[in-house]
């Protein structure tokens, strides 16, 4: 609250949640009621049924007078378009917003206890140098080796922890991302897959999945477990941009130490995630669509900026 958010008593709240995550929306509300600002909490089964088809009514009408917001939520299937409808409310209005979906206990006691101002100090040096950067070169002891090449026009994005009123962020925070021009190569995905997905199967090292990327698109997946494979398939065809690179990033959140099966911290770990779908086109410059958003995090990245080496073995060569 005081930190990412800096919450004044003059500004008014929305906090969304739901059963499964009332422990960690209490603890946020006893904060907010510590600044002494207004706020209305909203449980989503209190206002509508789950899997939301839409964002509810009275809780967008509430979002359109609110300075900052907080969705602290377990995602259920299909449920991507609601939050597409909120964050398009946030991002006109300006709000300054944290994203926290399927936000979990052990989340809260690890990703969330980052010195997020150190954060934001390795991010700002990072992000520089991709600025000016036309490609970037990403490989990995399991046998990811992937070329990214950027498109000028598009930009990059710091989500660092800090969030401000150009862009919600997710928390715990910790990346930086752009829309790329072109990707092409290889990812062994031996950490997690986003969305729902991540939720049914989880840490992915004893069986990862590799994908192979080819002019922006994902042409072919493999892994021992079919399942996986089915189900990502099948998520990365759902619209005719759900199988193109909609993101390239890099964590940024050097207080992670290991992927522990929960996409919203695994990607802020150090190393490199692209997603497919949705390119936050609002924020990137992107002219592209996608109804659906998935990232994939790998392991132990070596990581080259036009050549110039800034990670190695998943640790960063560049000093926070």
């Amino acid at each position: 609250m005081r930190v990412c958010l800096r919450v004044q008593p003059s500004e008014k709240v929305t906090v969304i949640t739901d059963e499964a995550s009332l422990e960690i929306a209490a603890a946020i509300v006893r904060e907010l009621e510590d600044v002494g600002c207004p706020y209305l909490n909203w449980v989503l089964e209190d206002v509508a049924p789950r899997p939301l088809t839409d964002l509810p009514a009275v809780i967008a009408e509430d979002l359109e007078t609110s300075q900052v917001s907080i969705f602290a939520v377990r995602a259920q299937t299909n449920e991507l378009k609601s939050r597409m409808q909120m964050t398009d409310i946030v991002n006109r209005r300006k709000i300054r917003h944290a994203h926290m979906v399927n936000i979990k206990k052990r989340i809260m006691m690890e990703g969330m206890r980052a010195d997020f101002q150190r954060v934001d100090r390795l991010s700002v040096k990072v992000v520089e140098r991709l600025r000016s950067a036309k490609q970037v070169r990403a490989t990995t002891p399991s046998g990811t080796d992937l070329v990214a090449d950027l498109n000028p026009n598009y930009r990059w994005v710091k989500t660092s922890g800090l969030i401000s009123t150009e862009k919600w962020g997710n928390l715990p925070g910790g990346e930086v991302f752009t829309t790329p021009g072109e990707v092409n190569g290889t990812f062994v995905i031996d950490g997690v897959v986003g969305d729902y997905l991540c939720e049914k199967f989880g840490d992915l090292k004893a069986r990862p999945l590799t994908i192979q990327v080819k002019g922006n698109r994902v042409i072919a997946a493999h892994s021992a477990n079919k399942e996986l494979k089915d189900d990502f398939w099948a998520y990365t065809h759902t619209d005719e941009n759900s199988d193109r690179v909609g993101e390239f990033a890099i964590g940024t959140n050097i207080e992670l130490k290991d992927v522990i099966g929960e996409i919203l911290q695994d990607e802020k770990f150090p190393g490199v995630h692209i997603a497919f779908g949705n390119p936050y086109g609002a924020h990137t410059g992107a002219e592209w669509y996608s109804s659906t958003h998935i990232d994939v995090v790998g392991r132990h990245f070596d990581i080259w900026i036009d050549g110039e080496q800034i990670m190695r073995g998943g640790q960063f060569l560049i000093e926070a």
